[in-house]
């Protein structure tokens, strides 16, 4: 599946052109290398999102692994359960 599909399957991020913008900035890491939108992904891959930052703050790196390649659309309550969040910063914990 490719990375934009994951992202917005996976409700990672809200749409597709969002994903597809990332990945287009460079926001998007899979396996620590900037992922093109139409990547495919693997069980197993680590996508890393990165935030854009505001003027006062450094940018915040989210890091993922895939656990589950959807085969098509999947509901909300399941949307979590293809991922699992590997590293996140100190200053985010209290937010998750």
């Amino acid at each position: 599946m490719r990375v934009d599909k994951f992202l917005q399957i996976s409700r990672l991020v809200k749409r597709r052109t969002t994903a597809n913008t990332l990945c287009r900035r460079g926001n998007v890491l899979v396996n620590m290398n900037p992922a093109k939108a139409g990547k495919a992904l693997s069980v197993g891959d680590r996508i890393t999102i990165i935030s854009d930052p505001l003027p006062t703050e450094k940018a915040k790196e989210l890091t993922y692994e895939v656990l589950e390649i959807p085969t098509g659309n999947v509901p909300k309550t399941r949307a979590a359960t293809l991922y699992r969040l590997v590293e996140c910063p100190n200053n985010m914990k209290n937010l998750l």
